[in-house]
This record gives C-alpha cells, structure tokens and sequence, in this order.
C-alpha cells in the first residue's frame, strides 16, 4: 500500500521525475558529508568533468558534455568552479579559438591521487546499493534507452489538446 504521506512515492509512475531527483539528491548529500568528514573541499558535479580530464586528458567542454550527455551548461558551470577552485585550467584550442580546452592542473592532479581510495569506496557502495535495489542501474539503462526513442516532450505534447483544436 502506497504511503500517503511520501507524496512522490503515493504517485508511483507518474512522480517519475521527482523520485529521481530525490534519490539524486540523497546521494549527492551522502557524498558531501563524506568529503566534509575528511576534510576534502570537493563538490559532486565536479566528478564527471574531473574524471574526464582524468581519463581522456585535455578536452573541450563541448566534448567533456557529449561524453556525459549532459547539457554545456552545466559543463561549463562546473568548469569554471574547478578553475576558480584551482583544479583545472582553461585555454583556448589551438584549432579553434571559439572553444575552451579544459586541462588538471598539478594541484588537480595531486586531488586526485588523494580522492582516488575515497572514490573507489564509493564505487564500492554504489555497487552494492545497485545490487541491493535489484541492478537499478538497467533499469535506468532501459529507460535511457526509452528516452532516446521517445522523448517525454513528445510524449506529453501527445496527450494535450491541439491549440485551437477541439
């Protein structure tokens, strides 16, 4: 029986994005109190653009996006905290002066050596909590995959009215 006092969770399906954004903030919130409890000045949204740099070397932030599937935005955002923050630097592509080419910078780099043992515990943890919810980790593969098929814009805009129509 659904519980009448968890709103997203009496909603089931249709609480969708809610419940997504709940998990995700309750994630992002343990990760936080790690980092505060080791004393490590690090914020969540710089992982994926850090673990790139890490990975792939120098890129733009066109390309660290289309990597992530996020927006530019939201690229650029982090970009710029972990610059102000020291981690990375910013320069211009030598094949296109328009786009930013991100970089680690040594105090990027030795952040990362440092992280490296927190991270793989948290990688640890998310693999258990992945198994322990029965591989929601395909599921949300499933439902990347229905999205790429189907956008929700679609999907909604099936289910108005025409303007001007009856």
């Amino acid at each position: 029986m659904a519980d009448k006092s968890d709103y997203s969770r009496s909603h089931g399906g249709a609480a969708l994005g809610a419940r997504l954004r709940r998990a995700s903030e309750r994630i992002d919130r343990d990760g936080t109190r790690v980092y505060a409890t080791r004393a490590v000045r690090f914020e969540q949204r710089w992982y994926g653009v850090l673990r790139q740099l890490v990975e792939q070397g120098p890129m733009s932030v066109g390309d660290v996006a289309a990597v992530l599937r996020i927006t530019h935005v939201s690229v650029s955002e982090a970009s710029r905290s972990m610059e102000k923050a020291g981690l990375i630097a910013s320069a211009p592509s030598p094949q296109d002066g328009r786009r930013r080419v991100l970089s680690l910078t040594g105090k990027g780099r030795a952040l990362v050596a440092e992280l490296t043992p927190l991270w793989e515990a948290f990688n640890d943890a998310a693999r258990e909590l992945n198994d322990e919810a029965g591989d929601l980790v395909k599921l949300l593969d499933r439902l990347d995959d229905a999205l790429d098929r189907r956008a929700l814009y679609d999907r909604i805009l099936d289910r108005l009215p025409k303007p001007g129509g009856d």
